[in-house]
């Protein structure tokens, strides 16, 4: 059976009276401009299958998709190198589960850790899962750890909404008390937001985390780390290091919001009177 030579997700589709036209991975459509003695042999070209005499038009005419970027070596996504299969992961298993199911499947090896421990034995990276608000001071500890070289990553829930945290790696990476200092800046309620994290709070009924929604999250968290991992590049749209991530748990619509580090400020001069 011929190996298709078109990159993951660009497919080729014969328009009538129309000729032929490109489906781009992000689903536009674009004319190819060929003849019609061109188009059988594109066809078969493409689809690893060709076995006429060189043409320079065809030639061509690949070229173009090659440029473009709509052609693959072949190349399968690389495996997670075997220095960073080490993952710990901690928080609420209802989010665990299912990101512990996705990482092996990626070639990781995922284990669990108490949040005191998670960093014992210098893992390759951390990630921590909560399925409620994040309680002050709880990550501060864990804020340190890509300054050691472990990778930190986590979520949270608040109510039906819950974030995907930027996956911080190295030292001036975005923390998560860089997002707590961004979202209260940009809110007109950070006098609330600030007291509903803090607490107490009162509820009604509790938020069930249903399979869907925290299989997404464990979908998401488990991309950005494999990503990074096998150093693969980033599916398009913001980095995964400048990127917050927010989850409607009702709809499961993710919305992404760009977030840059908190430059350290400078302590007040002081003054004599």
């Amino acid at each position: 059976m011929s190996r298709s030579q078109l990159a993951p997700g660009v497919e080729v589709v014969a328009v009538p009276g129309r000729g032929l036209a490109v489906r781009t991975a992000d689903g536009e459509f674009l004319s190819v401009r060929a003849g019609e003695t061109e188009r059988d042999a594109l066809l078969a070209r493409l689809s690893g299958a060709a076995t006429g005499e060189p043409d320079a038009e065809l030639d061509r005419l690949v070229r173009a998709f090659e440029d473009a970027g709509y052609l693959t070596e072949g190349v399968q996504r690389p495996a997670w190198p075997a220095e960073r299969r080490d993952v710990r992961l901690v928080g609420d298993p209802v989010l665990t589960g299912p990101l512990a199911a996705c990482l092996r499947a990626e070639g990781a090896e995922p284990q669990p850790a108490a949040p005191g421990e998670a960093a014992d034995g210098q893992p390759a990276a951390v990630v921590w899962c909560l399925d409620g608000p994040v309680p002050e001071g709880l990550w501060d500890a864990a804020d340190r750890l890509p300054e050691r070289g472990v990778a930190w990553l986590r979520c949270h829930r608040e109510g039906w909404q819950a974030y995907v945290e930027p996956l911080a790696v190295a030292a001036g990476d975005v923390t998560s008390a860089h997002v707590r200092a961004r979202r209260l800046a940009a809110t007109p309620a950070h006098r609330e937001l600030d007291a509903y994290w803090s607490g107490p709070r009162i509820s009604g009924r509790s938020v069930r985390l249903t399979a869907p929604a925290a299989g997404l999250l464990a979908a998401l968290l488990a991309d950005d780390l494999t990503r990074w991992a096998t150093g693969a590049p980033d599916s398009g749209g913001l980095p995964a290091r400048r990127r917050l991530r927010r989850v409607d748990l009702r709809t499961l619509t993710v919305t992404e919001h760009p977030v840059l580090p908190v430059p350290a400020v400078a302590p007040m001069p002081e003054t004599t009177g």
